[in-house]
């Protein structure tokens, strides 16, 4: 049985924590253990197909429906997740490496992962989220905080070979911290007993997003459609440009050197149509009525790159709730 078919077992939601708590220490003898166990794992997370189970087409339809002018990594993201989720033995873990301005997808394209392979979404306990300005504030810590990154993530992955993690804020960790999870990212099929060949490590950076961006530009001054730019017109720019950034947590690190990144996703600067189509979106997500007016009025109300043609959105569709919500 799957979870998400779960709403026809008739348990109600607000005794769900008190039963599985319940259940948890009450072990019956024969079959009752065994229906005990049962119940119990279908009320609690745990690290089975029960709740863990990709859905390919789900993630697609997403992708395609909610992720807006990103038709580089949408073709990347889908076709990486796809082949890594359906390997049975995969040789190492995946790691992608997304870059772009603030608001052009990046976090979303990880939650819409998450989504589509955790019944628990971003809220699951096998989901790991770390903030470089929230989880490692301290430059000078760094050698401390290292160790303690290594340790929490095998920890986690020893509970579940399908553990997530998200390293946001790249370009605000220290250079070198990262690289204390090289090994774990590598072609090993244990170390220290644990495997970590089925892990998916995501990280998340701005830097690179104005060398995404001149690329965009240059396209665009050129009189080329922006579906024209490709992987290749910006995987090696990118790659080489975070590596040799020294404010970034890319700095040099044996990551890129020994080339286990799977992918450098580029996020394009959105345009004025990619930001009505995420208000929009943002309409139908609260059930408004859509208003393509409103839509247009808070569009418009952002600020563009370059300011004489206005053509990308500075912060893409970041601040779109709160605008929303003052025009409505």
């Amino acid at each position: 049985m799957n979870l998400r078919t779960l709403t026809s077992l008739h348990f109600c939601a607000c005794f769900s924590g008190v039963l599985a708590e319940a259940i948890e220490p009450i072990m019956f003898i024969g079959v009752g253990a065994t229906l005990g166990r049962q119940i119990y794992h279908y009320l609690r997370e745990s690290c089975n197909s029960n709740w863990i189970d990709f859905n390919a087409k789900g993630l697609k339809a997403d992708l395609d429906s909610k992720l807006f002018g990103q038709h580089i990594a949408t073709r990347i993201i889908l076709k990486a997740v796809n082949g890594f989720m359906t390997n049975n033995n995969p040789k190492k873990p995946l790691v992608l490496s997304l870059h772009g301005w603030t608001g052009t997808g990046k976090n979303y394209i990880t939650k819409l992962i998450a989504e589509n392979i955790y019944a628990e979404g971003m809220k699951s306990n096998f989901v790991h989220v770390f903030t470089a300005t929230l989880h490692f504030p301290h430059q000078s810590h760094y050698i401390q905080y290292k160790s303690q990154l290594q340790q929490w993530v095998k920890g986690n992955v020893t509970n579940c070979e399908r553990s997530m993690f998200i390293f946001d804020e790249m370009d605000k960790m220290h250079p070198g911290l990262i690289d204390g999870i090289k090994p774990f990212l590598d072609y090993y099929e244990k170390l220290d007993g644990v495997s970590y060949r089925k892990a998916i490590f995501i990280f998340l950076s701005n830097a690179g997003g104005d060398s995404i961006a001149q690329t965009a530009l240059d396209f665009w001054k050129a009189g080329q459609q922006r579906e024209d730019i490709e992987l290749k017109d910006l995987e090696t720019l990118l790659s080489l440009s975070v590596f040799n950034n020294n404010k970034s947590g890319f700095y040099r690190t044996s990551l890129i050197d020994k080339n286990l990144v799977d992918f450098f996703v580029p996020l394009l600067p959105l345009e004025y149509k990619h930001v009505v189509q995420c208000i929009i979106a943002e309409m139908k997500a609260r059930e408004m009525k859509v208003d393509e007016k409103v839509a247009d009025q808070v569009a418009k109300d952002l600020i563009y790159f370059p300011k004489s043609e206005r053509i990308f959105s500075i912060k893409g569709c970041k601040t779109i709730e709160s605008k929303l919500d003052y025009y409505v």
